[in-house]
């Protein structure tokens, strides 16, 4: 009977609908700063030096949003922000994108960090940080968004 049991548990779950999925855990939101600016260019590149490379996915499911908006901003090598550095893309069709900037500099009272502002339909805009290490050469992350 127990293994009746179990067998029928089985079942359901390799039955299951891909909405019934284990979602995925959201990215931790961070500060927006004071030195966002909207409706940066659309580009992939602002520089050389750090590559951020991943998926833009729903919480529910794990599911990849196509189309995402994802908007950059950061410091120069020096600690200045500069309009140079600020960009906007959007994911791919399977939710990926890429993007290479400068390696940001430190200024007074915050370490090396990278803003991020992501958004897509039917889902809450995520605003957060990444903060690469000196010299680490790429962040490889996905933003997880919650829906609405």
């Amino acid at each position: 009977m127990r293994i009746l049991g179990a067998l029928l548990v089985v079942a359901l779950l390799v039955a299951a609908p891909a909405s019934a999925q284990r979602p995925c855990p959201t990215t931790p939101p961070d500060s927006l700063g004071p030195f966002y600016t909207p409706n940066a260019p659309e580009r992939a590149s602002t520089g050389r030096g750090l590559t951020v490379n991943g998926v833009v996915r729903s919480a529910t499911g794990c599911a990849p949003l196509p189309g995402a908006r994802i908007e950059w901003w950061s410091a120069d090598a020096k600690g200045e922000y500069q309009d140079s550095l600020r960009a906007t893309q959007r994911a791919d069709g399977e939710g990926r994108y890429r993007y290479e900037t400068v390696a940001p500099g430190r200024y007074p009272g915050r370490p090396p960090h990278v803003h991020v502002r992501v958004s897509a339909p039917g889902h809450r805009t995520l605003v957060t940080q990444l903060y690469p290490r000196e010299g680490q050469p790429s962040i490889e992350t996905d933003f997880v968004l919650r829906a609405d």
